[in-house]
């Protein structure tokens, strides 16, 4: 999800609590506070020295005591709103940063209205060679044995 499309939806339904569904099925507590809103910016070398830069909107949630608090979607689309100056015109992809034994970012894939619930389900996000094509070992030869490229990169 976007944050376009973010803020569309919580603009939408203005008086709906939100809701975070993991990718287990489970939920993050509905009383969760989201206590960060920022600009990821991430600049880095993959394996094969190509250098990428990738960004995203993060929600930062946090579980608290205060198990009557519930989070109306107006709220949050106003604090996006004044988070605007760090998160720049680029339209991100959204995450959220959400803690349980570890802290996990969890992409935000959709939402849909259920009552007065905003429903935003999660994804995963998983690791990847970005240089495959230079990175992976070269075909077995007809004797079996193979050997990593010139470039080192194995």
């Amino acid at each position: 999800m976007k944050t376009s499309d973010l803020k569309t939806i919580l603009r939408k339904h203005p008086e709906c609590h939100l809701t975070f569904i993991l990718p287990s099925g489970k939920s993050i507590p509905i009383h969760a506070h989201i206590t960060e809103v920022g600009r990821v910016d991430k600049t880095f070398l993959d394996c094969g020295a190509t250098i990428r830069k990738i960004s995203y909107l993060s929600l930062q949630s946090w579980v608290a005591d205060d198990t009557d608090h519930r989070l109306p979607a107006e709220i949050l689309a106003d604090i996006i709103d004044r988070a605007a100056p760090i998160l720049g015109d680029d339209d991100l992809d959204v995450e959220i940063e959400y803690e349980d034994g570890f802290i996990t970012q969890l992409p935000v894939e959709s939402a849909k209205q259920q009552g007065d619930l905003l429903v935003f389900t999660l994804g995963t996000k998983h690791t990847d060679c970005l240089a495959k094509e230079i990175c992976l070992p070269p075909p077995k030869d007809d004797e079996g044995s193979s050997c990593c490229s010139s470039t080192g990169c194995c």
